[in-house]
């Protein structure tokens, strides 16, 4: 059945090391290695996010930042793997943990998705009220007035219309489409959400008004980000620190207003200089 990949089948819980406990980050990667069929993809990324901010990854097509979200979600696929390192979430190891306890972390355990496309996440042929909803119930005793009720709470607060709920997914415009994505999301009150382009598909208009939601979640709930963009002035926007990727290798990392300031790499400065800037805008 094709529904909302980012909260469904419930799962065994994995094993906690207590000595891993690390009570200021959500998430970090240490070292992380990954290869597809044994060629090499990113090579020893390191990153801490910390609790309640936003680590924006940055890079042109191939540099290796899809990758290093795909391995944070478990869904490098047969192909890929991790071949050195580790991914430690809320002070867990979760490097190796098995399908069914990775869908455990897209639930109850406070790990989401938002797509590029969160539309197309949905089944075409279901209202999204639906879907959310029998998604919701894996996880939570809630009868439907009390989901109707805190779902409609949301919507309210990331500009999501009221009746798009009871729409079906191919009939919402390309933002509202998001916000559904993000009102999926952010329903079961997650502790970190991982975002791969999720403004990329929007019209300019859009894309602010999105990215305004997003950066409201982070404000008003708490809750730390990892964002994947090409775009820098989507990243220092959105971003508390960046994480720029260049062929599978890191080539800077910082907090962004250090990087805009004074970056480093040749590679930064390129991408920096290629972001339009109005009148007398300047990274302040």
């Amino acid at each position: 059945m094709r529904i909302l990949p980012i909260i469904m089948k419930f799962a065994p819980n994995w094993t906690k090391n207590k000595a891993m406990v690390d009570e200021e980050n959500v998430l970090t990667a240490e070292n992380l290695s990954v290869s597809y069929g044994g060629k090499v993809a990113i090579s020893k990324i390191n990153f801490a996010l910390p609790r309640g901010k936003i680590l924006a990854v940055v890079g042109e097509s191939g540099s290796g930042k899809s990758t290093l979200l795909k391995a944070v979600q478990g869904l490098l696929g047969k192909a890929g793997r991790i071949t050195s390192g580790r991914i430690v979430f809320m002070g867990r190891d979760i490097t190796n943990l098995t399908d069914d306890q990775r869908r455990k972390l897209a639930g109850s355990a406070g790990m989401t998705m938002i797509f590029q496309n969160a539309a197309a996440s949905f089944c075409p042929i279901r209202t999204v009220n639906e879907q959310i909803f029998e998604a919701v119930r894996v996880h939570k005793d809630w009868n439907y007035a009390h989901f109707r009720e805190k779902a409609q709470g949301i919507a309210k607060k990331i500009n999501l219309k009221d009746e798009a709920l009871d729409e079906y997914p191919f009939r919402l415009s390309g933002g509202m489409g998001q916000r559904a994505g993000i009102l999926a999301a952010i329903i079961l009150s997650p502790k970190l959400i991982l975002a791969d382009e999720p403004t990329s598909a929007l019209d300019t208009v859009t894309q602010v008004s999105v990215a305004k939601e997003l950066l409201g979640l982070k404000e008003n709930l708490g809750i730390s980000m990892l964002i994947v963009t090409h775009h820098m002035g989507v990243a220092y926007y959105l971003a508390d620190d960046i994480l720029l990727m260049r062929r599978g290798k890191m080539v800077e990392y910082g907090e962004k207003k250090s990087i805009f300031r004074a970056p480093k790499a040749e590679y930064t400065k390129e991408l920096i200089a290629a972001v339009p800037r109005l009148h007398d805008f300047d990274y302040e």
